[in-house]
């Protein structure tokens, strides 16, 4: 399948990390997606009810990025490949999330993030 959505930068607040500031304090978490789906139907169609519409699939990462606090940004990716195999009609699903504002002592980066990518017959939990 080489059909994809973009969404992209999505910046959203919420309170991951290990430290118990980071639980306290919170900050922004950066979240890019790409979901594989079959755009051809769309394409001809030009019909939303034939595509993935990109408000729901915002609405899902806000929810969860903004919701409980999670210790790793590795479960909070993985969190968000599941629930989106769940709920859309996806093929498969690449999650980044990034945190810009890294708790490392003397460390000048943008940040750090994890990327994964699920498939839909892949084991959901």
């Amino acid at each position: 399948m080489s059909d994809r959505i973009l969404l992209k930068g999505m910046v959203f607040y919420g309170y991951h990390g290990a430290t118990t500031q980071e639980k306290e304090l919170g900050q922004p978490f950066v979240v890019d997606l790409e979901l594989e789906v079959d755009l051809k139907t769309a394409g001809e169609s030009d019909d939303l009810r034939d595509t993935v519409n990109y408000s729901q699939v915002y609405s899902v990462v806000k929810e969860m990025v903004e919701g409980p606090s999670q210790n790793l940004l590795e479960s909070v990716a993985e969190g968000l490949a599941q629930k989106l195999l769940r709920s859309f009609p996806l093929d498969g699903v690449t999650v980044c999330v990034t945190k810009p504002h890294v708790p490392i002592k003397g460390a000048v980066m943008e940040g750090a993030g994890v990327e994964l990518h699920r498939r839909r017959g892949d084991s959901l939990s």
